[in-house]
């Protein structure tokens, strides 16, 4: 935690705004699968009817990721990012009041648009305060919300739901999903916006040349665009798969009750915290590629040994199973952050890490829709595996063809050079190599 105690005032302010907006973001969004088992009985829906809302949550989540990101660049970071706060903890909170599965499929949609939203500015914002050397260990430990923020979620849709009639509990917990609105107030509009970012607003009022949604699709940027949202696509599909139908696995497959299902989900979530933490500090050291095919690895490992290792339903044996699952499936999380911030310009940063991360997320519905369909001839958990397993194949492959960006210097557009995107080599990288060739002049006169 070195790069925090070197940090102003203001920059730890954001850094306790965006982990606590990104833990409550987590809890709203993962709060509804973690209740499946209660909300098929509430709404007498199928297990593919509550898939569909979980995927339509997450394609409105790209939707709303996107323009989020957009409207970052446009308008600044903090006054999106107070927006999408509380956009998606007013959805959250009218969940509670749906009265039949259309409505609760219409406000699950709506809260996804901020849901995605949220955690593409709150990426961008941090990370252009942060130095290239602490990059990856700041937002790495800043992500570790989103590990809180799924045991919140386990703890509310089990232990807490538990506490209510069983019309009432569920609605309770949606209801909570009120109270990240309160972290509006914790940050400051405009003041509060990074000084790259001012910089690069200022350079477009210059040059009357305003960033624009297309430029992450121009010839300079096309192939990060898209190697990214591979990326982001294989992570967040594998995770996705096996996640969304913990708590209903470990009930119908392991015999758990469902109060003691999301008890152990939650004790997952410790794993995850602690997984976000090494990979913030590996990240650093190994560069943000090693960073995801390690996790991704261990993430296919661990996942094959919760699913299948023969535990029956012992706790004493599946807790521990899960918490290392854990540690792997969140902590792949951490490296998004510094990656992405790395490789977009500051212009269209927030753009394009919105669209990457959020295409992935959207896409990765995909794989919660064909889990269940999987489902209906295959059991559930060798659904679960084989669709995770095909989503981080995606993932492990989009590494190898993206550039490594550990301790790099963020770039403006202005650093690209004409057709050079795909490389994206920034103004660092031409210092370093404008002193090296100098050297050899050097060299060369003295012989």
């Amino acid at each position: 935690m070195g790069w925090y105690r070197e940090a102003d005032a203001k920059t730890r302010r954001v850094f306790w705004t965006c982990g606590a907006g990104w833990a409550m973001d987590s809890a709203d969004g993962l709060v509804f699968q973690y209740m499946i088992p209660v909300l098929i009985t509430a709404f007498g829906m199928t297990l593919t009817q509550a898939s569909y809302i979980a995927s339509a949550n997450y394609i409105a989540a790209a939707v709303g990721g996107w323009l989020g990101g957009w409207l970052s660049d446009r308008f600044g970071r903090t006054r999106i990012l107070q927006l999408t706060i509380l956009w998606f903890s007013v959805f959250s909170f009218l969940s509670g009041f749906a009265q039949n599965y259309e409505q609760l499929f219409a406000a699950r949609v709506l809260q996804g648009v901020g849901f995605g939203a949220e955690w593409a500015v709150g990426a961008v914002l941090l990370g252009e305060m942060i130095a290239p050397k602490h990059r990856g260990k700041a937002l790495g430990v800043v992500h570790s919300g989103a590990a809180i923020g799924s045991g919140v979620a386990a703890l509310l849709a089990g232990p807490v739901a538990a506490m209510f009639p069983a019309d009432i509990g569920w609605r309770v917990v949606f209801w909570i999903g009120l109270l990240p609105a309160v972290l509006v107030f914790f940050v400051r509009r405009g003041s509060d916006d990074p000084e790259i970012y001012k910089a690069a607003v200022q350079r477009a009022a210059e040059t009357g040349k305003r960033p624009r949604i297309a430029d992450i699709f121009g010839k300079r940027m096309l192939r990060i665009t898209l190697l990214a949202s591979l990326l982001s696509l294989g992570a967040q599909g594998a995770a996705f798969a096996v996640s969304n139908y913990l708590t209903t696995f470990l009930h119908v497959e392991r015999g758990m009750t469902v109060a003691m299902a999301g008890s152990s989900v939650m004790l997952n979530s410790l794993g995850g915290f602690f997984g976000f933490l090494v990979n913030a500090y590996i990240s650093d050291q190994v560069g943000r590629r090693g960073a995801f095919r390690l996790f991704g690895a261990g993430f296919i490992l661990s996942a094959a040994i919760y699913l299948f290792a023969p535990l029956g339903n012992n706790a004493a044996f599946l807790i521990p199973a899960g918490v290392v699952y854990g540690f792997f499936q969140f902590g792949i999380y951490a490296s998004f952050g510094p990656y992405f911030t790395e490789l977009f310009p500051t212009e269209v940063r927030a753009t394009g890490q919105a669209f990457a991360y959020n295409l992935g997320r959207g896409g990765a519905a995909l794989f919660i829709t064909g889990v269940a369909l999987v489902a209906k001839t295959l059991p559930l958990s060798v659904a679960m595996a084989i669709l995770a397993i095909m989503a981080m194949v995606c993932s492990m492959a989009a590494t190898l063809l993206l550039p490594e960006t550990v301790g790099r210097d963020l770039q403006s557009l202005s650093d690209l050079d004409g057709g050079e995107a795909s490389s994206t080599v920034g103004q660092e990288g031409k210092v370093r190599r404008q002193t090296e060739q100098d050297a050899r002049s050097a060299t060369n006169t003295v012989g």
